[in-house]
Formats: C-alpha cells, sequence, structure tokens
C-alpha cells in the first residue's frame, strides 16, 4: 500500500509561504500608512498641498486663523503622528522582521511563524506610537506658545529651527545614538540575545527593538518640526536616510557625516535667524 497522501490545510499552506506572507502584509502596512499621510486625512489639506506651500526652514507661510486644540483633534494630531511613522519605519524594520520569521519558522511550531512575525511587527510600532503621543504633546506646546504656525505645522522661528537642526547633528555623535544604531544594525546579536517566547513574547521583543530603534532616530524625527511636519520632501527624505543609516556599510562614518552636515546647517539657519 502506498503512502497516505498529505492534506493540507490553511494553517500548513500559510506556514509554507510565511516570508511571502510577512512581506505582503507589512507591505500593506506601508501603503495604507503612506496614503493616509498623502491624503491627511482629517487635516485642513493634504499632504500634497502642505508641501506645495512649504517655505525654508524658519519661514513657513502665514495663514489667517489659528488652530485650535480639543481632546479630538490632539487624538486626530497623534494618528497623524503614528501612522507617518508607521509608512516611515516599517521598511527600516524589514530586515529584522524577514531574519524573526526565519527562526520562528525553524522552531517548533513553523506555523505560527507569520503571527509570530506580525505580533514582532506590531510591538516595534508601538514603540513608535509612544514617540507619536510625545511629539503630539510638543506640537500642541509649540502652538500654544506661538513657536509653530497651527496650519502649516512648522516652526515659525528661524532660530529655534536652527537650534533643532544642531540639535539633531550633535546628537548624532553621542554614545546613546551608536549604542542604539548598533543594536539596529545588528539583528542577529538582537535577535539571540533578547529573544523571547509565545505570543506575548513576540509582541515585547518588537517593542524592545522598536525603543532601540526610537533611541537611535527620535532626534532626526524631530526635524519634521524644522521642515514641516506634511512635508513629502522631508517625510520621503528621512524615510531613506533612516533606511540607508541602518544599512550602509560604513555606518559610523555615515551617521558622522551627517551629524556634520546638520551642525553646519543648523549653524547656518541659527546665524541668519538671529
Amino acid at each position: 500500500m502506498g503512502g497516505q497522501q498529505q492534506i493540507d490545510g490553511p494553517a500548513e499552506r500559510l506556514a509554507r509561504h510565511d516570508r511571502a506572507v510577512v512581506i505582503a502584509a507589512a507591505g500593506l502596512v506601508v501603503l495604507l500608512s503612506a496614503l493616509y499621510t498623502i491624503f491627511g486625512v482629517g487635516m485642513e489639506m493634504s499632504a500634497v498641498e502642505m508641501t506645495r506651500m512649504a517655505r525654508p526652514i524658519g519661514e513657513p507661510m502665514q495663514m489667517g486663523g489659528s488652530t485650535v486644540w480639543s481632546a479630538s483633534y490632539a487624538v486626530l494630531i497623534f494618528l497623524m503622528w503614528w501612522i507617518m511613522m508607521i509608512a516611515m519605519m516599517t521598511p527600516s524594520a524589514a530586515p529584522v522582521l524577514l531574519l524573526f520569521t526565519a527562526i520562528k519558522k525553524a522552531g517548533f511550531r513553523p506555523d505560527l511563524a507569520p503571527l509570530l512575525s506580525l505580533l514582532f511587527l506590531s510591538g516595534y510600532l508601538l514603540a513608535w506610537g509612544v514617540f507619536s503621543i510625545t511629539a503630539t504633546a510638543l506640537q500642541w506646546g509649540l502652538e500654544t506658545v506661538g513657536l509653530s504656525n497651527g496650519p502649516m505645522m512648522s516652526l515659525s522661528s528661524r532660530a529655534l529651527s536652527g537650534a533643532l537642526l544642531l540639535a539633531a547633528g550633535a546628537y548624532q555623535f553621542t554614545p546613546y545614538k551608536h549604542a542604539c544604531l548598533m543594536h539596529c544594525r545588528m539583528p542577529v546579536h538582537f535577535l539571540t540575545a533578547h529573544n523571547r517566547t509565545g505570543l506575548v513574547g513576540a509582541l515585547l521583543m518588537g517593542a524592545h527593538h522598536g525603543t532601540f530603534c526610537l533611541g537611535c532616530c527620535w532626534a532626526l524625527m524631530l526635524l519634521l518640526f524644522a521642515g514641516g511636519i506634511m512635508n513629502l520632501y522631508w517625510i520621503a527624505g528621512l524615510a531613506l536616510y533612516v533606511l540607508a543609516e541602518k544599512h550602509f556599510a560604513h555606518g559610523r562614518l555615515f551617521t558622522a557625516a551627517t551629524g556634520g552636515l546638520l551642525i553646519l546647517a543648523g549653524s547656518y539657519v541659527l546665524v541668519t535667524g538671529l
């Protein structure tokens, strides 16, 4: 009698295509987040319109009226920040996400690899949710004291914009920046040193990795205040830079060069704004 034919169920078929499932899911997250950001859902203008009207750093277009903050508006701004961070940061997390998927595929429950990977990604994005809460509070405070142009969502002070560029440049040289960047650039080391099991473990690992990524990139993300929070050129530029910084062969040199350029740019903007 010949061997019994094995009938695969949905879980088995899913497990065989785990990489494709994870890539497709992450790609869908990026696409939907990017569209949300571009169309400026709930905002007075779309990101395309804000980008078209943007002015040089510290010289935002003056628009009539001011933004009235409320709890519902704060939630809307938080969603804007968080979904924008999801669109910007998910591509740079793809290598560690795929490596995590491969490790789980080789484990005791390969059928759970796609689910565990999506939980890892969810934890990673939750860390950026915490950043988005902070950014929302900062935006609210800046607009309240008149240092940010509410409708255009950019700093109204050229001197403050220059100081922000200087601070972001200086942070590129700090030990904390390099320590966090090392974890982002060495996913094998991170996944080995911080391994956890189970569904909750996958979520916590993602949040842990997201915390390192946040420690690496938070100062760069705050540059959106200088360039315009909804300025698509700055959004795309920072997203591409973070991707390059994590995977460029000479990462430390790349980071230092960027820090130097930011300090030079900040000095120029600061001096001309005084």
